[in-house]
């Protein structure tokens, strides 16, 4: 390999990996270029691993990450992981060490948005970080550009810090200085990195019983005369109600929530179900959003105005179209929750930290005992060899004794 070119890996979640490579595969290598060193030529590798998010303990993962870096021959490696890490109670957005070259980067921890810039611009600051250590930039200038550019968000400051020697895996750390400012970005983050919006087409089953049913009792004016007889608070009370009843009857139904056990402490554990309840009440929020829009396009058809005024006895405009389909949102939503299951629950079930998390311990175990087989293998072709050995020496032994 030419002493200018570096390969850079990036070690994500499965889930993760196909979209990071889309977003960061095209732009990356030319940012490094551009902003380290014009004389260096930078090549990125992805990898997913499952077991990236296994521990929340930053050391561990540096650990794991520097063994994939000697494994694939790659000069850095970063990994993004999909869990939340902390340092004494505070909110760890990032790692380094300059040493052995490897660094990672908690997605929670760069808040909801703008994820994409954030993550190209946490990677590029941690790659100029472990090769400025070792290596003066062409351009000093740009290396100043880019520690006043690179800030991790201006809501949230970041705090540089070199960590204690006895971390010695653990160069360098980047944590949010305020702990209430960085408990509402971890949440907004965990959220975001659930993707509560790949949620949406496992609602299709709900959707079209909760709209067929609406749509049916469309026809009839006691929901016309009902919604202009309710108040905007009490309308505000029934969808809430509505939502509320459709998450807590996915959490129940899917079972979701996270009771106590000997696989998460308790922080991890309410910290997991609260992200969950967000995730869902998100996802419930986009699909009410929907089928109020397929009602409120159903009632604008179906509801001539007139027929609407003799109905109700009252004036009527186009408002009037909006509160009845807001009442048969609501209504609807409590109908189709009641009794009804998501369909793919794969993918509802993957977009919660507990579940994802069991899958990670199932697969470290699998690799434990893989690596343990072989290990035993190892070890019988080893006493196979030696024996075989052995009969050998006696063989030969023997010969010479019979010879003499």
């Amino acid at each position: 390999m030419k002493e200018n070119e570096y390969i850079l890996g990036l070690v994500t979640p499965p889930w993760y990996t196909e979209p990071m490579e889309q977003k960061l595969k095209k732009t990356l290598p030319n940012t490094l270029n551009d902003s380290i060193d014009h004389n260096t030529k930078w090549k990125v590798e992805f990898l997913a691993d499952p077991l990236t998010g296994l521990t929340e303990e930053s050391k561990d993962v540096i650990d794991s990450l520097y063994d994939k870096k000697k494994e694939k021959g790659w000069d850095f490696a970063v990994c993004l992981t999909d869990l939340p890490l902390f340092k004494s109670k505070d909110l760890v957005v990032a790692s380094a060490n300059k040493e052995k070259q490897v660094s990672m980067v908690s997605i929670p921890g760069l808040g909801a948005f703008p994820l994409k810039k954030r993550i190209r611009e946490s990677i590029l600051q941690l790659v100029l970080e472990m090769y400025g250590d070792n290596q003066q930039l062409t351009e000093p200038s740009a290396d100043n550009k880019i520690k006043r550019k690179l800030q991790f968000g201006r809501f949230s400051p970041i705090l540089k810090e070199i960590t204690d020697k006895d971390e010695s895996n653990i160069g360098l750390r980047f944590t949010v200085k305020s702990r209430i400012r960085g408990s509402i970005r971890m949440i907004t983050g965990m959220v975001r990195a659930n993707r509560p919006w790949l949620l949406f087409p496992s609602f299709m089953k709900i959707l079209i019983i909760a709209f067929t049913t609406g749509v049916y009792a469309l026809i009839f004016p006691t929901l016309w005369m009902l919604s202009h007889s309710y108040d905007i608070s009490r309308m505000i009370i029934v969808s809430l109600g509505a939502i509320t009843s459709l998450v807590t009857w996915i959490i129940v139904a899917h079972k979701l929530w996270e009771k106590p056990n000997e696989e998460f402490s308790d922080y991890s554990r309410r910290l997991y179900n609260t992200t969950t309840l967000l995730t869902l009440l998100t996802a419930v929020i986009l699909y009410y959003l929907f089928l109020f829009v397929c009602f409120l396009s159903a009632v604008t058809l179906l509801i001539p105005m007139e027929m609407l005024e003799s109905q109700i006895k009252k004036p009527v405009d186009i408002s009037s179209y909006f509160i009845i389909a807001w009442m048969a949102t609501s209504f609807s939503t409590i109908i189709g929750a009641v009794g009804s299951s998501l369909e793919k629950e794969e993918v509802v079930l993957s977009g919660t930290y507990g579940y994802r998390q069991r899958q990670r311990y199932e697969l470290m175990k699998e690799a434990s005992q893989e690596k343990k087989e072989a290990a035993e293998e190892k070890k019988e072709a080893a006493e196979k060899k030696e024996k075989a050995a052995d009969k050998k020496e006696e063989a030969a032994e023997k010969k010479e004794q019979e010879e003499s």
